[in-house]
């Protein structure tokens, strides 16, 4: 029984490989059902054009899926996201979290000034913020890409945590932007926004 079995599931992998290469080696990611809800403020494919919304494309799927539970549950607040969120059950949340994750981010038309990226670079070196959120900004885990965002919702954001208008974040960021003046978080969301 042992002899004949093994053929025929040498038979069955020879077959499933066979057909694993037949598909294309860069298949879209499938568009979650609930995605319609994002494009209207997120853009199409997570590219944002509201400057006062993030873009979700290339973000990681853990600090994408990690918000939408923050919102779902109350931690995190904002009148649109709040209500959109709190309609998502965590297979959804995971799903839209993995298909962002995919999609390539595209630059943005800002217009940096020099000078303030240089100052916002300098201060992000003087509070590590590459220590979280790596080198150019690209992000990790539970840590947002900020590279490419848009310079008015990074400034709002740094605004926000500094205020503790916004506290999911177990108090690394409200920590750093306590420390933080106008002209500082001006700086960074400049640096950030001009970023790649």
């Amino acid at each position: 029984m042992r002899i004949a079995f093994l053929p025929a599931a040498l038979c069955i992998a020879v077959m499933g490989a066979a057909a694993f290469a037949q598909q294309p080696a860069s298949a879209p990611s499938p568009v979650p059902e609930k995605a319609a809800l994002c494009t209207a403020c997120h853009g199409e494919n997570g590219n944002s054009t509201i400057a006062l919304n993030p873009s979700l494309a290339g973000q990681t799927a853990r600090y994408i899926y990690l918000q939408l539970k923050d919102f779902n549950e109350g931690r995190r607040h904002d009148p649109q996201m709040e209500p959109i969120a709190k309609q998502l059950n965590r297979d959804e949340m995971l799903a839209l979290a993995d298909y962002y994750s995919k999609q390539q981010l595209k630059p943005l038309p800002f217009k940096a000034d020099a000078a303030k990226v240089a100052a916002g670079k300098k201060k992000s070196d003087e509070v590590l913020c590459p220590m979280c959120h790596l080198g150019a900004f690209k992000g990790q885990n539970e840590i947002p890409r900020v590279a490419g965002q848009h310079y008015d919702y990074v400034k709002k954001q740094l605004a926000d945590f500094k205020a503790r208008r916004r506290t999911n974040d177990a108090g690394n960021m409200t920590s750093v932007a306590s420390t933080l003046s106008d002209e500082d978080i001006d700086n960074l969301a400049q640096y950030a926004a001009s970023l790649y």
